[in-house]
């Protein structure tokens, strides 16, 4: 008999988290509020920081769209992760519960920011291109319009590539206790619990990773290649030392988020581990985005001084026009 003829439409599904260490859940509560709030105050620094800016070159604002990604990214997970580390009850039970809705909400969340994510490292990647391979017409093509349009496209490229995996995991048949051996909702966990072992499974998962993943890294190195194309042509080392220094904290990023990534979802589903794929998901959900403004900050000249400014006033006291 197929085990999908037993499943049926689950109410909910208990979210195990960290149940079954209860003596480390306080470190793991604090330490990891410890990187949230760090996490928050970095990305929120960089969106004042940007905001004071006199003039707003079109890569920072991008970088405050990553910025904002990144603060509703941790917001969907971190949050609910830390109630759960510091609710009592979870040392006596199996784990958390959380509706079948609302499971299904943070995970089409989840992956929309991811996707979109994606999608804005490919429009700063063409913003670099053309920064270093046409400088005397970036100003007329690169405008605050093109920005605010690629910035939307992003969203809802995200959004809609997220809305259709959604649809297709949750017509999923799942069996058991449905028992999430996780902190979220994410989509391997998801899958593991699916009655079916049909190829056929993994085929939504497959296509978002195409679309998501592979489509904008394509375009990603298309636009590093042609950089390299044309400072190899111009034979100066000034105009690689200026695009290392320009596009360095891009290409990090962007290393950080893809490796991530396709590690954790380009695989079979043979492959998934709840246990480890838990563990890992810990890392990219609250270390990768409290790197990132690092990176960033210290990799750019322009939002280190606008930080110091702002971190001037508001230690100084010192009014806005100042």
């Amino acid at each position: 008999m197929d085990s999908s003829s037993n499943a049926t439409m689950p109410r909910g599904f208990l979210l195990q988290g960290f149940s079954e260490f209860p003596h480390l859940r306080p470190v793991l509560f604090l330490l990891l509020l410890a990187v949230h709030l760090a996490t928050l105050s970095g990305n929120l620094l960089i969106l004042v920081a940007v905001a004071y800016m006199p003039s707003r070159p079109p890569m920072l604002l991008f970088l405050c769209q990553l910025s904002a990604i990144e603060l509703c990214y941790t917001l969907v997970v971190v949050p609910r992760s830390l109630a759960d580390l510091a609710a009592p009850s979870l040392g006596l039970g199996r784990g958390s519960p959380i509706s079948f809705l609302g499971c299904a909400v943070q995970m089409q969340m989840f992956v929309a920011l991811g996707g979109a994510e994606c999608f804005l490292l490919a429009a700063m990647a063409y913003d670099r291109y053309m920064a270093i391979c046409h400088p005397l017409r970036y100003a007329a093509v690169v405008t605050p319009g093109l920005c605010a349009r690629l910035a939307l496209a992003c969203c809802l490229g995200g959004l809609t590539v997220s809305l259709g995996l959604t649809v297709a995991v949750f017509h999923l048949p799942f069996c058991g206790s449905h028992l999430l051996v996780h902190f979220f909702c994410d989509i391997t966990a998801l899958l593991h619990l699916a009655c079916t072992r049909s190829y056929m499974d993994e085929l939504p998962l497959l296509g978002a990773c195409l679309v998501l993943l592979l489509l904008p890294l394509v375009l990603i190195l298309a636009s590093y290649g042609a950089i390299a194309t044309t400072l190899r042509h111009k034979h100066s080392p000034g105009g690689w030392r200026k695009a290392a220094s320009t596009c360095g904290s891009h290409l990090a990023v962007t290393f950080l988020h893809y490796g991530c990534a396709t590690f954790m979802y380009v695989r079979p589903k043979a492959s998934y581990s709840p246990r480890r794929d838990r563990t890992l998901a810990l890392v990219y959900t609250n270390v990768t985005p409290l790197l990132y403004p690092f990176i960033y900050s210290l990799r750019n000249c322009e939002v280190t001084m606008a930080i110091r400014r702002v971190l001037g006033r508001w230690l100084l006291g010192q009014p806005q026009g100042q």
